[in-house]
C-alpha cells in the first residue's frame, strides 16, 4: 500500500468528521484543478444553539487554520479576506432557510 500524501490523510480525516452523527454545523470549501471554487455551508434550524455563532465559530476558525499556515497573525488574515471577499462578484453561498428541513437537504 502506498504511504498516504498530508492531503490524502486530511481528505479522509474531513470525509470522517462529515459522518459524524452529532453535527450542528458545517462549511465545506474546495478548489478544483481548474482554479474552480465550490463551498457548501449549512446549519441545523432544529437546535438550541445560536446560528449566528456556529456561523461566527466556524469562519474564526478558519482563519486560524490560514494564519497558523502562512505564520502571520489572525488580524492580518481577517484583512485580507475581508479585502478579497469586497472583490467577490456573488457569494457563492446560501444559507439555509429557517424552515427548511435539514432530512430534505440530506435526501438530494
Amino acid at each position: 500500500m502506498a504511504e498516504s500524501t498530508g492531503f490524502e490523510t486530511e481528505l479522509a480525516r474531513a470525509r470522517a468528521l462529515l459522518d459524524a452523527e452529532d453535527l450542528t454545523a458545517v462549511h465545506v470549501g474546495v478548489i478544483h484543478d481548474d482554479q474552480t471554487v465550490d463551498t457548501v455551508a449549512s446549519r441545523r434550524t432544529d437546535t438550541d444553539t445560536e446560528e449566528e455563532l456556529q456561523a461566527l465559530s466556524l469562519l474564526a476558525t478558519h482563519i486560524r487554520a490560514v494564519a497558523a499556515e502562512a505564520g502571520v497573525d489572525y488580524d492580518t488574515v481577517a484583512a485580507d479576506a475581508a479585502a478579497v471577499a469586497a472583490q467577490l462578484e456573488e457569494l457563492p453561498v446560501t444559507a439555509p432557510d429557517d424552515d427548511e428541513s435539514v432530512d430534505s437537504e440530506s435526501d438530494t
